[in-house]
């Protein structure tokens, strides 16, 4: 994992920056402004961003960089010149945007991770939830503020912190935002497989439905067809970019939409009767905190229906790779998976045109 330094090439990266990364585990990956340098315009495997300097008005990658780890909520933290490049950025949104839109700077409080309790600098700022700011003050600034170089310390160290936790959901965030825009075109052709497989849910109309890693919200319509106009339908994916493009798709439609972890849904106890997830839970860092997760928000008489429109052969062969016996999906992994956090599975196919498990609450 590395984090991303931007600063001019004749600068040597501050030695607080380097240790407050390593001290999180993350590497550096410097990446000098100035004349002849160009900034790197895909975020790739970066965990987060620090930028300690301006670039000349000739560097639009930088500029385009920053705004994609916006939108894809990559972590940020902009001190001094590189505060005003943050809040420039801000400025010129691009397509890829929250849901709601580039959010304005705002004054940073202490009630922001990166401040936890501490009261921030007069001239520190947020973004969004995941991006911050602190302008510089000046020499004559500093000299007032003798605590100011040991506040800027431990502001690097508590970033490097955030970084490092956030570092899973970030890689999510930049793979899917990059690949947004075009995911339903793409996958269009599977719209009737999920029809099918969110019906073998057979939810009664007036209850609670939710799509986890919904992406751009394919199973929604099917949901709401189950659930009828009585009934609620949410999407949730961890990715705004996913969100956004399934608002442009009109899944708003069919049911709410809502950036939110699968492993920490803001959802109340017992309050959903069916939970349809297609292609996540594998991919996840933890499957079991997400089933005991799910458990928890599961209605006594729950469904969970987990769903691939491929089998588990099907795509090991298109991966070039055998079956995994290890693989969470596999029937004598899943059961038990299941059952130590709560579930009880009632049916299981792995055919060759898709992959359903369906699950209620263990008694």
């Amino acid at each position: 994992m590395a984090v991303v330094v931007m600063q001019q090439a004749s600068a040597e990266t501050p030695a607080a920056v380097s240790g407050a990364l390593g001290a999180a585990g993350l590497g550096v990956r410097r990446v000098p402004l100035g004349k002849g340098a160009t900034a790197p315009l895909a975020l790739g495997d970066v965990e987060g961003l620090i930028l300690l300097d301006a670039p000349g008005p000739a560097d639009t990658g930088t500029a385009a960089l920053v705004r994609a780890a916006l939108a894809a909520q990559v972590p940020v933290l902009a001190l001094d010149g590189g505060a005003e490049l943050l809040a420039g950025s801000v400025a010129r949104p691009t397509a890829t945007e929250t849901l709601d839109g580039c959010p304005e700077p705002t004054p940073a409080a202490v009630t922001d991770p990166l401040f936890t309790g501490d009261e921030p600098p007069p001239t520190a700022f947020r973004v969004g939830g995941s991006a911050w700011g602190v302008r510089s003050t000046g020499e004559a600034g500093r000299r007032q503020d003798t605590g100011y170089d040991q506040k800027i310390e431990q502001l690097l160290f508590r970033f490097a912190e955030l970084a490092a936790s956030r570092a899973e959901h970030t890689t999510t965030r930049t793979f899917f935002t990059q690949r947004a825009d075009a995911w339903e075109e793409r996958f269009a052709y599977q719209a009737p497989a999920y029809a099918a497989a969110v019906t073998r849910m057979r939810l009664r109309p007036g209850t609670t439905a939710m799509d986890l890693g919904c992406g751009t919200g394919r199973a929604m319509p099917a949901l709401r067809e189950l659930v009828g106009p009585h009934g609620r339908v949410v999407g949730v994916d961890v990715t705004p970019a996913m969100l956004s493009a399934a608002a442009g798709h009109g899944r708003t439609e069919h049911g709410h939409l809502l950036a939110a972890d699968c492993t920490r849904l803001p959802v109340p106890r017992g309050s959903v009767q069916g939970i349809f997830s297609a292609g996540l839970l594998d991919h996840l860092p933890d499957p079991r905190t997400a089933l005991t997760e799910w458990a928890r928000v599961a209605a006594r008489d729950c469904v969970l229906l987990l769903f691939h429109p491929s089998g588990r052969a099907e795509r090991a062969a298109r991966h070039g790779r055998p079956l995994d016996p290890a693989d969470l999906l596999a029937e004598h992994n899943l059961r038990p998976a299941l059952a130590a956090t709560g579930w009880r599975l009632d049916e299981y196919e792995d055919a060759s045109g898709h992959f359903l498990a369906r699950a209620g609450l263990a008694d």
